[in-house]
């Protein structure tokens, strides 16, 4: 069962926003898991769920790794073959890291590493944000508030979003980790999402913590 987007573009567009809702639903349980059970929760099977549920009905291949190339703008992303290890890479560095970073530090790694790697054939942003969320909320120890989550806000402001990924790749590309620019953004996200909500918590204040990330 597949809507393709030239074939039907309203129903393609209506598939997308309710499979955005259902991922963010799971996204919730998610972070429940991750604030019981701690940083060993962070695996490739989650983000494996979290991919399908926003690619249901648009895509064959939702839920596993891509087996094909794919195409990004200006963005060549790594060699198929290459992905499953550079997943496991990927998922290695966050868990090492847990304690190290704050919370928009892990969470910026998380969404410019998941674009830059593009696991999947479909859903790679809308994973990478939702994948973004879970790191500042687990890290945090809590459940964000907020009436428009920093996924929403990624999808809004784009232009900076696209600015803080190319400022990390030119980073990985001179052979050097920074994606300074992401955690800023990131931060300012965050602090607008909680502000809003007229709540406060540790995350608010996670931009001013310092540490080492391990490269």
């Amino acid at each position: 069962m597949l809507v393709l987007e030239g074939d039907d573009p309203e129903l393609f567009t209506r598939l997308q926003e309710k499979n955005l809702l259902r991922q963010y639903d799971l996204l919730t349980n998610c972070i429940e898991i991750g604030l019981e059970q701690g940083p060993t929760a962070f695996d490739k099977y989650m983000l494996w769920a979290l991919n399908h549920v926003a690619v249901v009905g648009i895509s064959q291949f939702g839920g596993r790794f891509r087996e094909e190339p794919i195409y990004v703008g200006n963005h060549l992303p790594p060699h198929f073959r290459d992905v499953p290890e550079l997943m496991d890479r990927f998922v290695s560095f966050v868990l090492e890291n847990w304690h190290h970073a704050s919370p928009p530090q892990l969470a910026a790694y998380g969404l410019w590493r998941l674009n830059w790697i593009h696991p999947f054939i479909e859903g790679n942003g809308r994973t990478a944000r939702a994948t973004c969320y879970y790191l500042l909320g687990v890290r945090a120890g809590k459940l964000l508030h907020g009436r428009k989550i920093v996924p929403e806000r990624i999808r809004e402001t784009r232009g900076p979003y696209v600015a803080a990924l190319r400022a990390a790749d030119t980073a990985w590309d001179n052979g050097n980790l920074d994606v300074s620019v992401m955690e800023a953004y990131l931060a300012g996200l965050l602090g607008a999402q909680l502000t809003e909500d007229g709540s406060a918590g540790p995350v608010e204040h996670a931009a001013d913590e310092t540490g080492p990330v391990a490269t």
